[in-house]
């Protein structure tokens, strides 16, 4: 029998595959701590590192999608190299998207030709009495494409600490006995100078002393009574902040050369992506089509002196709540003060210290973030609300047509949706919502756009794919979700969706592709729901 016949071969490539991933993972994880520092020769050589064992795993066991990654990652690290150690915005990005590929491999179902690969994360550990009930849970995070290991006793316990740190630890507070798993996470944490999140969780009702011993012992997060897959994979989200980084990305206005290339120099070399201008008439043309996080102005510019460039800024709605940071040599407070009030949110004073400056950026547009985040998303399920949904269809319609690339739109509908809410109640129906929501961001890819069109009903751009290929994609969601299990009485709750499809034709507005979608929903429906349709003329 050739190697090609042999049965076993395909299950030891699988078994091999393992490696690969777990030495990808750590590849993300340096990468990861490069974000919130400066970048220095360790740093650098850590990374090298860890990559050049990715690749030799990967060649080795041939695993071809992370050999070819490997190999890209490792030609923009030497580039960086070649660059004397220094970053810059372009480097930024590219090593940025090959991460973002990387961490997302075998995510995807459909993907890789023969196997379904777990996600490159740690796992969770889960610590509960109830075994059943813990193999359950840990089933229902791997459906959601979070690792989990049930572990059921302390020497179980200590023994998967020993081989290897977890992504957070999920322990009830009598697990082993008494109060044991208080203690039990608490001797987790000793000597780890990065403490990892703990979610507690008890049965019952629990009095103040329990709650603050719970704090002590490292616990973020407390749960009581019962415990779902997708409210804890909600929070561990949060804790582990296992979201994929964006660089923040910064426009540099500074008619000086000089001082914008270094500027860009010093938040380069924080993993920040810039972009500089030196000629501020021009800004408005660079705002639209870099779309920053923050904007750094030079105050005294011979064409355009930055106070005027801010209130022009301030002119056009999209870019009200983009932070403007002044950066000039002007030490007169009042002058400061006074420039402020055209729209400014920040003076720094040249010259200033690296870590100053980076530490301003960082803290203005994480808070720039996140108040964008909450005028575009829905605050039940953190998805893209209703009218920013159809500005990304309408965007990415327009680019789908500029690379003659093909684009397809879906709206997905919660089967007997009132019926949950009339029966268990409308916080049941939230988690059924926030579960649905999770289970696509999961599953999709980052370049897709999933959004809330309202009420039990959600919408998800697909760029850059065909029908056929959105199909297999929505229709695998579909059958996985139905197998989600959620705690209730007198019986536990599993729910479904139905889904229709729509591929952009040419010279199609939105409008259209939306209402083809609709009727493509409209069918699944009237076709006996849980299922998924295409759209035919």
């Amino acid at each position: 029998m050739s190697e090609y016949e042999d049965p076993n071969r395909d299950r030891l490539k699988n078994h091999f595959a393992q490696r690969v991933i777990h030495q990808a993972r750590q590849v993300l994880e340096v990468w990861q701590r490069l974000q919130a520092s400066e970048w220095n020769a360790g740093d650098m050589s850590e990374l090298v590192e860890a990559n050049t064992r990715l690749l030799r795993y990967a060649e080795r066991f041939e695993q071809e999608e992370h050999a070819q990654l490997a190999r890209r990652i490792a030609t923009s690290l030497e580039s960086v190299e070649a660059n004397r150690g220094r970053l810059n915005s372009p480097l930024i990005s590219e090593i940025h998207q090959l991460m973002q590929r990387l961490s997302r491999t075998g995510l995807r179902h459909g993907d890789l030709a023969e196997s379904f690969l777990p996600p490159l994360r740690k796992p969770v550990y889960l610590g509960l009495q109830d075994q059943e009930r813990s193999e359950r849970l840990a089933q229902q995070l791997e459906f959601f494409g979070l690792a989990a290991q049930a572990l059921h006793s302390a020497a179980e316990f200590r023994a998967a600490m020993s081989e290897r740190h977890p992504a957070a630890i999920v322990m009830e507070v009598d697990f082993g006995g008494r109060a044991a798993g208080l203690a039990l996470a608490e001797e987790s944490q000793q000597g780890l100078e990065q403490k990892i999140p703990v979610l507690f969780f008890s049965h019952d009702e629990t009095d103040a002393p329990t709650r603050l011993a719970a704090v002590r012992a490292g616990g973020q997060e407390f749960f009581t009574g019962a415990i779902d897959a997708s409210s804890l994979l909600e929070k561990i989200e949060i804790l582990t902040r296992t979201a994929h980084y964006e660089p923040y990305r910064v426009l540099v206005v500074d008619d000086s050369r000089a001082q914008a290339t270094h500027t860009e120099r010093v938040l380069n070399s924080a993993g920040i992506v810039t972009r500089t201008l030196t000629e501020p008439i021009k800004a408005m043309a660079e705002l639209a089509e870099f779309q920053p996080d923050l904007i750094i102005l030079d105050m005294y510019m011979p064409d355009c002196t930055g106070t005027e460039l801010a209130k022009v800024i301030r002119q056009h709605e999209r870019y009200v709540s983009v932070p403007i940071i002044y950066l000039s040599a002007e030490d007169d407070l009042d002058k400061q003060l006074d420039a402020m009030s055209e729209g400014g949110d920040d003076f720094l004073t040249k010259p200033i210290k690296p870590r100053h400056l980076i530490a301003t950026v960082r803290t203005r547009a994480t808070r720039a973030r996140s108040l964008k985040a909450r005028m575009v998303r829905d605050s039940l399920t953190g998805l893209y609300n209703h009218t920013h949904t159809l500005q990304l269809l309408e965007d990415a319609r327009a680019r789908a047509r500029r690379d003659g690339k093909p684009l397809t739109f879906a709206m997905l509908d919660i089967d007997h949706f009132k019926k949950v809410n009339d029966t268990y109640g409308h916080p049941m129906g939230d988690r059924v919502i926030k579960s649905l929501a999770l289970f696509l961001k999961q599953r999709l890819r980052k370049t897709d756009h999933i959004g809330r069109y309202g009420g039990e009903e959600f919408a998800v751009v697909l760029p850059d794919t065909n029908a056929e290929a959105a199909f297999k994609v929505l229709d695998d969601i579909r059958q996985r979700f139905a197998e989600i299990r959620y705690p209730a009485q007198p019986q536990d709750l599993s729910c479904t969706f139905s889904c229709g499809i729509a591929e952009l034709s040419p010279d199609m507005e939105i409008k259209r592709l939306s209402s083809q979608a609709d009727q493509a929903l409209y069918i699944a429906k009237n076709g006996g729901r849980n299922r998924a349709a295409v759209f035919q003329e």
